[in-house]
């Protein structure tokens, strides 16, 4: 009888700690459901709708903004800028992180001031998009900014060189502030995710005779999956709702060769005719290709786990 009386009393000890953390998530679901759920619905609405200028009255129209947008070469330019710029940053951001991990894990390369290194890395992560973009914009402008100097300075060219009127010059930029911006953050990462892995895993490979190429390609990147599964979506994520950068850098120019899908978003929706619909469209089919992009990329890196399984 006494220990059934102590597990009710446990049990309603429970119950009532358990309220005060529904009371403490309260805020959160507040938050959710105001200022995230509520904008998701109601864009997914606009898309279906012909909203533009001033109008408030919404008359639906179905399918065709969606119809029309996939036939729409400028909206297709934006998305194509996107993965270029995406892939341009984050493929070399992947890979310079992953190489300094291993270099920063490893146990027989005792780095002085490791901390100081991290610090430094990581810091282009809190400077804000705005000053990134008057930085950037002053090394590499036209005709005496230092870049140029420089490069005329030891013959590389003869005569300053417009990098903000060449569409591959104006992508490689943005691509590699985007680079420089997030590779640091990717490192920390990464680095937690190997000092996670049990360290005799990799005692026992050394005392086998296997390199260290062999220990990291065998042991260290099959067991990083799960946390490289989480930077390449939220990476993906990031990419596809690139926007400060290439806004604040050149607009979307030269030539639209760095608008991206959300300066188009931003575009249709707060100048010209202010093009609700179109814009809600272009964030819907956005939303599609993330969710869909992010499905393939879990499906794939977790191919492995299901065949086990079996």
């Amino acid at each position: 009888m006494e220990i059934t009386k102590s597990k009710k009393k446990r049990k309603a000890g429970i119950a009532n700690y358990s309220k005060y953390g529904q009371m403490f998530i309260i805020p959160f679901i507040v938050g959710f459901l105001l200022f995230q759920l509520y904008p998701i619905i109601y864009t997914i609405t606009l898309s279906f709708t012909d909203l533009a200028g001033w109008e408030t009255e919404l008359n639906f129209i179905g399918f065709k903004n969606y119809i029309h947008i996939l036939h729409n070469d400028h909206f297709l330019q934006a998305l194509k800028n996107t993965w270029i710029i995406w892939g341009m940053n984050f493929i070399p951001q992947l890979l310079v992180a992953l190489i300094l991990a291993k270099w920063f894990t490893d146990n027989a390369v005792k780095i002085k001031g490791e901390g100081l290194f991290k610090a430094i890395f990581y810091l282009p992560n809190i400077i804000t998009a705005a000053s990134l973009a008057i930085l950037f914009n002053s090394l590499f402008g036209f005709p005496h900014g230092p870049v140029n100097q420089i490069l005329i300075h030891f013959n590389v060219i003869q005569e300053p060189f417009e990098f903000f009127r060449s569409k591959p010059g104006t992508r490689i930029i943005v691509a590699f502030i985007q680079f420089w911006r997030w590779y640091g953050s990717t490192f920390i990462i990464l680095c937690a995710g190997i000092m996670g892995i049990n360290p005799s895993l990799f005692e026992a490979a050394k005392i086998d005779g296997a390199s260290d190429w062999k220990i990291f390609s065998n042991i260290t990147l099959p067991l990083l999956k799960p946390i490289t599964l989480y930077i390449l979506i939220t990476s993906l994520v990031g990419g596809m709702q690139m926007f400060d950068i290439p806004f604040l850098l050149t607009g979307g120019g030269p030539d639209y060769a760095v608008e991206t899908g959300m300066i188009y978003v931003y575009n249709q929706a707060f100048t010209g005719n202010r093009n609700f619909y179109m814009s809600a469209t272009a964030s819907v089919v956005l939303l599609v290709i993330i969710m869909v992009f992010s499905a393939i990329i879990y499906y794939v890196m977790n191919r492995d786990k299901r065949k086990v399984s079996r």
